[in-house]
């Protein structure tokens, strides 16, 4: 815990790491008291969103400092927080609030049928694994009205190095991934509708396989706008 927390003035606080994590300044005690309330509210309305086993659990942790938290490529542009909590004065608990917005699948199909859209995404986590996330749940800022989900925060996905793959390795690692993605499909949706949507031939397969070549040249032809961009000085680029 010591790497992500330090003692300020006495108070355990989340240790900033400019840009990626910082405080949000406030002027003064009025707007301390504010914001101060409207993260407990936050929470309070969290914590209803939690089975009654799991609640009792989260209810042993005291809320000590909320920090901004600066997310990855894939959620650009969308707000994200770190909380911590503490129990018994040494069991940390990180929570990490992240901003859900409408489905980009929206404009195509009927509006969410959930109220809010932390909702809907925290409902399809917990359809499409086996096991989700003991504290995953769902609030609103009021004062802005925008949705979040909550989920613990740890990086729990675990890697492979593709650089010792050979063909063999990368073709079982494809099944693999298949495999798990198929079951979850099947978990959370019409299996049978699925497997009558996808049919006996590769046409499927083929769409698949030119989506996934074409994203990959997507990323190169980013990653090479993105080098030339801080060649040039039009991007400041620095190494962690």
């Amino acid at each position: 815990m010591s790497h992500a927390t330090e003692l300020v003035n006495g108070k355990l606080r989340i240790k900033e790491l400019r840009p990626l994590v910082y405080h949000i300044p406030l002027e003064n005690k009025r707007e301390c008291r504010q914001y101060d309330d409207m993260i407990r509210r936050f929470f309070a309305d969290y914590r209803l969103t939690l089975p009654d086993d799991r609640r009792a659990l989260f209810d042993r942790f005291e809320l000590v400092d909320v920090a901004m938290r600066v997310v990855g490529i894939g959620s650009v542009g969308t707000r994200c927080y770190e909380a911590l909590f503490m129990a018994d004065r040494e069991s940390p608990l990180f929570l990490q609030l992240k901003e859900a917005r409408a489905s980009a699948l929206e404009g195509y199909l009927p509006a969410s049928q959930f109220p809010n859209h932390g909702q809907r995404v925290v409902t399809g986590q917990r359809m499409l694994q086996p096991a989700s996330d003991i504290f995953l749940g769902w609030s609103k800022m009021h004062h802005t009205d925008n949705d979040f989900y909550v989920r613990q925060l740890r990086d729990m996905k675990g890697a492979f190095d593709f650089t010792t793959f050979d063909v063999e390795d990368l073709a079982e690692y494809a099944v693999s991934c298949g495999t798990a993605l198929a079951q979850s499909m099947a978990k959370a949706g019409d299996p049978a509708l699925i497997s009558g949507y996808v049919g006996k031939s590769t046409a499927f397969d083929n769409a698949i396989e030119r989506f996934a070549l074409a994203y990959a040249e997507q990323n190169e032809a980013d990653w090479t706008a993105l080098k030339s961009a801080v060649k040039a000085g039009q991007v400041q680029a620095t190494r962690e």
